[in-house]
């Protein structure tokens, strides 16, 4: 694609800045105004610009997740109302099966007019604490069909021509428990996109509406030029990769999903074929998320530079049989999709790990984890608490140890800081911490997992967990030993009880639930990180005296030392027994990997 003729490639650098800036004020705007702490401290919401014919120009600084997801929510709006757009409309969609992505995520659509022609779009798409349907929070893992799964929104007019549609509004209101919060967090949405466009029609005075709307479509092209190039300076071939979901919650059976990848001069082709079927429960991504989640896997390997807009998807093209996993046909239930979407990034990963050896880090940890909890209080009053905790730690990559507790590098999400839970929830946050020695063991290890425990103070609630990594962990690259598994656990100082990786059950005051994150995977040869690297870990009690030993490290004494002969001969026993590594990423079954330390 050539440069486009007339236009200064300086202000096309102004004004790609300044739509990016006014993204990120758009999110600003939401994390000042929001009600929900899924929203407004967790960060589960996204931000972007759109040019009049559709195509994403700018997203903010937010979910990586979401750089593909809003594109295909708006094309449906377009489609279903064709020439009728007005000035002062906004368009609500929150429909997995018309462009959306799961139905917790209600897109905000507003059209921007300069003299009556359209020139462009704002949106911003956040999960809401609850959408109604069969379980509070809108996760459940265990629905069979989408109609269980909420209050599903087709593209429609929440406002037309500046007038509030109330009857759509008092939908939404009699439909979600806690109305206060999902209203709430809807008028910060309608603030940012509102926002977004006072930035743009700012730039329409600066730089004139044809000008602009020129300038918008060329940093789209510049951005696909500078994508090829990118795909140019890979290596040409094809590598395949497959990583587990571990059950569906419904069955036992493991959900494979299956990728080869295949890089030719400029373009990437993305292909899952062989990838088991649809799930009977809610954890399917529909495809409009996968091709997100592979977009978003795919960013991380490219300059940080290039903009997140339509010009970074244009070579990269993405397929899988309908009715696979990756791509449900309706009506499959996706409302805990945000999983599937994790292990699509993370198989995109392990091919390109395979192909860009030197580059790629091994798996991130986390187990994918959202929790909500849904009860009532004495007066009838409903509480919702939803939680996505971390979806981290990152894996040990060639240059560094993978960083502990951190969010994982497709979601670029926060903790929900204790103090919030506590002052808006019925809950009391009774430990928080990292999990020693869970973090794959390498020249460069796996980050740390960190422990959550949930103590309910009201007198009943249902608690519903959506996690994973129970029995596939996450894997390790170049000789790195895969991360620790995660754990669900109620009542640890009682009876203890494992949970599975997805359940639906009811809790009592004073129950504990305590989730247990898995560990990132280790990158390069155990045996070759540095003893007082290890040593080091040991003090900071990142890595027990045990934990040590799968490093081949040998620490005694008071203060704690490295043995130097112990630790030569232990390793060089080590090497002899274990024989040439196994240097391609390789998914490994828990019971398979030895992870010493763990506490629970």
């Amino acid at each position: 694609m050539t440069e486009r003729q007339g236009l200064d490639p300086v202000t096309r650098n102004i004004i790609k800045n300044y739509l990016e800036s006014a993204a990120d004020t758009m999110a600003v705007t939401v994390v000042r105004t929001a009600r929900s702490l899924v929203v407004r401290d967790n960060m589960d919401f996204s931000t972007a610009i759109f040019n009049a014919d559709g195509d994403q120009v700018a997203q903010g600084l937010t979910l990586p997740f979401h750089m593909g997801a809003m594109q295909p929510a708006l094309d449906a709006v377009r489609k279903h109302f064709g020439d009728d757009v007005r000035p002062g409309d906004i368009f609500a969609n929150n429909d997995p099966y018309e462009g959306a992505s799961h139905l917790p995520d209600i897109f905000l659509f507003k059209p921007i007019f300069v003299n009556e022609l359209l020139m462009g779009w704002t949106c911003v798409i956040a999960h809401h604490t609850d959408i109604g349907g069969r379980v509070a929070g809108g996760n459940a893992c265990d629905n069979t069909e989408i109609y269980q799964e909420g209050l599903r929104l087709p593209p429609i007019k929440l406002y037309e021509e500046g007038r509030l549609n109330a009857a759509v509004w008092r939908i939404i209101e009699k439909n979600v428990r806690v109305p206060d919060k999902v209203l709430g967090d809807i008028r910060a949405q309608l603030s940012a996109i509102r926002q977004g466009e006072r930035e743009v029609l700012r730039l329409v005075s600066d730089h004139g509406l044809e000008n602009l709307k020129n300038y918008m479509t060329d940093i789209i092209d510049y951005t696909e030029r500078l994508t090829r190039a990118e795909i140019e300076g890979l290596p040409d071939g094809s590598w395949s990769f497959t990583d587990y979901v571990d059950d569906d919650g419904f069955s036992d059976d493991p959900i494979a999903i299956k990728l080869r990848v295949t890089i030719e001069g400029d373009e990437i082709l993305l292909d899952f074929t062989g990838t088991s079927p649809q799930a009977k429960g809610s954890i399917n991504p529909n495809f409009a998320f996968t091709k997100s989640a592979a977009y978003a896997a795919l960013k991380g390997l490219t300059n940080p530079g290039i903009t997140a807009n339509a010009g970074f998807f244009r070579p990269i093209k993405v397929i899988a049989t309908p009715g696979s996993y990756v791509n449900p046909q309706h009506p499959a239930p996706v409302a805990a999709r945000g999983l599937g979407g994790f292990r699509v990034a993370h198989t995109v990963f392990g091919a390109m790990a395979k192909a860009l050896p030197d580059r790629v880090p091994a798996a991130w940890g986390g187990g994918e984890i959202g929790a909500s909890f849904g009860g009532y209080y004495p007066d009838g009053k409903a509480f919702v608490f939803l939680e996505f905790n971390n979806d981290g730690p990152r894996g040990g990559g060639p240059y560094a140890d993978g960083a502990d507790g951190a969010t994982a590098p497709v979601t670029n999400q926060s903790n929900t800081p204790i103090e919030s839970i506590e002052a808006d929830q019925p809950l009391r946050i009774t430990r928080y911490s990292y999990v020693p020695d869970s973090g794959g063991a390498g020249v460069f290890r796996g980050g740390l997992g960190v422990i959550r425990e949930y103590e309910l103070t009201a007198a009943e609630a249902s608690v519903q967990i959506r996690s994973d990594r129970n029995k596939f962990l996450p894997w390790g690259a170049q000789g790195g030993s895969p991360g620790s598994q995660t754990h669900s656990i109620l009542n640890p100082d009682g009876e203890n009880r494992e949970l599975p990786s997805k359940f639906l059950m009811d809790v009592k005051r004073g129950d504990v639930y305590r989730s247990v994150q898995a560990g990132g995977g280790g990158y390069g040869d155990p045996l070759e990180r540095d003893p007082e690297a290890v040593l080091y870990d040991v003090l900071q009690e990142k890595v027990t005296v045990g934990g040590a030993l799968e490093y081949g490290v040998v620490v005694s004494g008071e203060p704690p030392e490295v043995d130097v002969e112990s630790t030569g001969k232990l390793r060089d026993r080590m090497r002899r027994e274990r024989g040439p590594l196994t240097l391609e990423p390789r998914v490994e079954a828990a019971s398979e990997a030895r992870h010493p330390g763990v506490v629970l």
